[in-house]
């Protein structure tokens, strides 16, 4: 079941918790991918807190949100991106992306098996997905105070598992929000050096969300490929005379 967007944009735009956890998704989703220049890029579910950066050098980049959440214009102040579209129905040509950011969209999917075949769909030939889920063992999937208190968490495995049989091939995996799901000042003003302290720990344990980089798998033609040419023609109409009238 997808989020009210009302909810999410109060959460990123409106509280202290929520601005601080947009700024540790971005601060990792920028080591990975600090630039997209000339790049089409996307993103599912609730991704506009983590797009901006991309905004002055892509090609283009979009905001895809699910029906049931509902959408909102963005970005504020500029020509609007975001558009209004069917879970597993996306108006992209196949292989037209080259980043899709997918943040609040699988885990809230009514239908993940067939949204993970729509993002196989639209990836281009070297193309990247992200894809960030709440962390299962993590404090931020226990709580309703956060967006991340809702749908199905993941184990790392779990999520890893669930994408090869899909198609995709998980390159490189991290976590973020190591900081506690609460508006109390004391562990507001100590977020950035938890969420410091935490990219030294196991990804596996602490971290509130997994991030997943995974491409596209396109499996190669299996076997030998042999060619065979026709030496010489097939004379069908070989040794035929020609026809003679028969006498009346």
């Amino acid at each position: 079941m997808h989020l009210d967007v009302q909810d999410l944009r109060n959460f990123y735009y409106r509280s202290t918790l929520g601005r601080a956890a947009q700024l540790s998704l971005r601060t990792r989703l920028l080591e990975y991918w600090p630039e997209a220049k000339a790049m089409t890029v996307a993103g599912f579910g609730f991704a506009v807190p983590l797009l901006r950066p991309y905004l002055p050098d892509a090609r283009r980049v979009v905001a895809l949100m699910p029906g049931p959440q509902g959408v909102m214009p963005w970005p504020a102040g500029q020509p609007n991106v975001s558009v209004l579209v069917e879970e597993t129905l996306w108006p992209f040509e196949t292989g037209r992306l080259d980043r899709l950011v997918l943040l609040h969209g699988l885990e809230t999917s009514e239908h993940p098996s067939a949204l993970l075949e729509e993002v196989w769909r639209v990836l281009g030939p070297g193309g990247k997905a992200m894809f960030i889920v709440p962390n299962r063992g993590g404090l931020w999937s226990r709580s309703d105070n956060t967006p991340f208190g809702f749908g199905r968490p993941y184990t790392l495995t779990q999520l890893e598992t669930q994408l090869k049989k899909h198609g995709f091939l998980p390159e490189r995996h991290t976590a973020a929000l190591y900081q506690p799901p609460t508006e109390r000042r004391f562990w507001q003003k100590s977020g950035r050096l938890i969420e410091r302290m935490g990219r030294s720990m196991p990804t596996r344990l602490a971290g509130g969300v997994f991030m997943v980089e995974a491409s596209k798998r396109v499996h190669p033609p299996r076997g030998t490929v042999e060619r065979r040419g026709v030496r010489d023609p097939l004379q069908i109409l070989e040794g035929m005379t020609e026809p003679v009238a028969k006498p009346v």
